[in-house]
């Protein structure tokens, strides 16, 4: 069926319309039949979650800028328009183009967690793309992943072409010109386009890796065919001031998650915490120079009209000259009346005073992020934070005028006892008795939320079990009993759904079919109110597996892990050294503030990616 009639058609009768429209301000709108190379960016969840992704918007302006190439964009729609255009036999349509899926090149999905896999099943379900990557003729387009999910994406190994380990701002390019030359020959096959695209560094090809199985499941061996490489080494932007998109943001129709300009400051962490996959790899530390920052955030703020300017980074208050920076730019635009505000802070006095000084124009949240209140787990998890520490910060956003913050709690942690998360319930209190410099704080407000921890790829934690369902409930009830107070609100993640996480965080290939089944059956699990626990549980099950023994069981460091085959930069012996450190309770100093940790993330050179450490300003 024709998009543009579809549309006309069935538009006036979904929410929020503007969703499917592709007008937004500062879309390139390309012509498609005009470029030689088409590509389709794709968030799989909600456009008011995907408009809010910075590196989909740094990848669509870096392909719409070559002259040879066009990049459009699409997100999965809401469920009232999939069932429209089900029942019409409507595709799944480039916004700005109107053109379906199928017909574009390629098609690039960002992986940014594990429970948006379902989603990117019925992505290609609603465009008429197959499943699996090994049923793809000659015509369809060259389906690419990358993001976080990349780095253990083999649930869905069978579904991607190619996938990328890393940053893809380089990568993309090469993609693209490797795809070029392909379609200039005209007489290649596809299985020779894709044996040519593991040819680039960063690139992962699954359908080129043989994996074997124990009789108990675990993995036997990952053996690369076809000359392919072992392991895959991600990709990694080594100088970040040759790379300063996006410069023209698209403007939502719909009101995003977030409502704001995102400048990035610099990438990656070294603080250590040992739970934290985005900490790992996404190491080393690379910061952009000051004045190039503040020549950017003006570009963005002309070219938006946008009354927020974020600072984006793991832990802005990281950034080496933080404090100039930011009182610099706050200063100079709020007389526009643009807010600056600082979205990742450490839990001290420092990022209090910092994110008090940017309240030129408009009050923003405060959040602190203890993890744990014992100081035995922080040791074990490498937080680096004491009682003290949190109390100073709250005592000093109380004096900046601050009645309403957040703390960020988990519970799951390895070697956590119930004795841990009842003294969450006792550092809250004390904090609500103390907070405000020893005196009751009057008026304050906390909201307490608390995820499950889920251990991921490429951590030190990769190895250890996760906590059962039971065990995950009876904590939940402890925190809601001790938290019954005044002025507290207690809220936490749905344990199911963090089972599912961590079932797919770990798997392997064989749960391939159970994500195909519940896609099938409806789940958009990111989504507490489609969510169904329920329908996975079935559709692992019918594939032959079981759910816990993805979750609930510790791997011992002989075993081969599914993605033993991707290289997130951080040595696998470092990980392991540090989860020998996190049994003994052994805190290791973040490297910028000390000694090199030798994690393997620099390059031998150096090549001047460490951090400036705070103090320089």
């Amino acid at each position: 069926m024709e998009v543009d009639t579809f549309l006309e058609e069935e538009l006036a009768g979904v929410t929020r319309p503007g969703r499917y429209l592709g007008i937004e301000v500062n879309a390139f709108r390309k012509p498609f039949d005009s470029a030689a190379l088409r590509c389709v960016l794709i968030y799989p969840d909600a456009y008011e979650i995907g408009m809010s992704h910075l590196g989909l918007g740094i990848l669509y302006e870096e392909i719409n800028e070559r002259g040879d190439a066009m990049a459009d964009r699409a997100y999965l729609p809401w469920v009232d328009m999939q069932e429209r255009m089900v029942r019409r036999g409507a595709p799944l349509f480039g916004l700005e183009s109107r053109v379906p899926l199928a017909e574009f090149d390629m098609v690039g999905i960002t992986l940014q967690h594990e429970l948006t896999y379902a989603n990117v099943v019925r992505v290609l379900s609603l465009a008429g793309i197959p499943l699996a990557a090994a049923e793809r003729g000659e015509g369809t387009p060259l389906v690419v992943g990358g993001g976080p999910g990349a780095f253990n994406a083999e649930p869905l190994a069978d579904l991607f072409d190619v996938l990328v380990l890393g940053e893809a701002e380089e990568v993309v390019h090469e993609l693209l010109e490797t795809v070029k030359e392909w379609k200039k020959k005209g007489s290649l096959r596809r299985e020779e386009l894709v044996k040519e695209c593991a040819t680039i560094p960063g690139v992962y090809v699954p359908s080129l890796y043989r994996v074997a199985y124990r009789p108990d499941g675990a993995v036997d061996s990952i053996e690369p065919t076809c000359g392919a490489p072992y392991p895959v080494r991600k990709r990694l932007i080594g100088d970040l001031n040759r790379w300063n998109l996006p410069r023209r943001p698209l403007i939502p129709l719909v009101e995003p998650v977030h409502d704001r300009c995102n400048l990035e400051i610099f990438r990656g962490c070294t603080r250590g915490c040992r739970f934290c996959q985005a900490g790992m790899i996404y190491r080393p530390v690379r910061e952009r120079e000051e004045k190039l920052l503040h020549d950017r955030a003006w570009e963005l703020v002309r070219n938006t009209g946008c009354d927020e300017l974020s600072l984006s980074s793991l832990n802005s208050a990281d950034y080496g000259r933080i404090l100039t920076l930011a009182r610099s730019l706050s200063g100079e635009m709020a007389e526009k009346h643009v807010a600056v505000s600082l979205p990742s802070l450490r839990t001290d006095t420092f990022s209090v005073e910092l994110a008090a000084g940017l309240r030129r124009v408009k009050r923003t949240g405060l959040t602190f992020a203890p993890e744990a209140a014992s100081a035995r787990l922080r040791a074990v998890i490498n937080k680096g934070v004491s009682d003290e520490d949190l109390l100073a910060a709250v005592s000093a956003a109380y004096r900046e005028g601050w009645r309403k913050l957040k703390l960020y709690f988990m519970v799951g942690l390895p070697g956590e006892s119930e004795d841990d998360v009842e003294e969450i319930c006792g550092l809250v209190r004390r904090i609500m008795r103390e907070g405000a410099e020893g005196s009751a704080a009057k008026g304050l407000r906390l909201s307490v939320s608390v995820s499950t921890f889920v251990p991921k790829p490429h951590t030190p934690f990769q190895w250890v079990a996760q906590m059962s369902l039971p065990d995950l409930a009876r904590r939940h009830f402890i925190l809601k009993d001790g938290l019954r107070m005044r002025g507290v609100t207690l809220r936490w993640h749905m344990r199911e759904m963090s089972y599912l996480e961590g079932v797919l965080a770990r798997g392997d290939r064989r749960l391939f079919p159970a994500v195909l089944a519940a896609a099938r059956e409806g789940c958009m699990d990111s989504w507490s109110e489609f969510f169904s626990w329920e329908r996975w549980q079935r559709s692992i099950t019918h594939a032959g597996l079981e759910p816990a023994w993805f979750v609930e069981r510790e791997r011992h460091r002989s075993e081969t892990l599914p993605w033993d085959h991707l290289h997130a930069g951080v040595e696998k012996e470092y990980l392991w050294g540090e989860y020998e450190k996190a049994l003994r309770g052994e805190e290791t100093p973040d490297c910028r503030f000390g000694d090199c940790g030798d994690c393997g993330a620099c390059s031998p050179a150096g090549d001047g990616m460490r951090l400036v450490k705070r103090g320089m300003d």
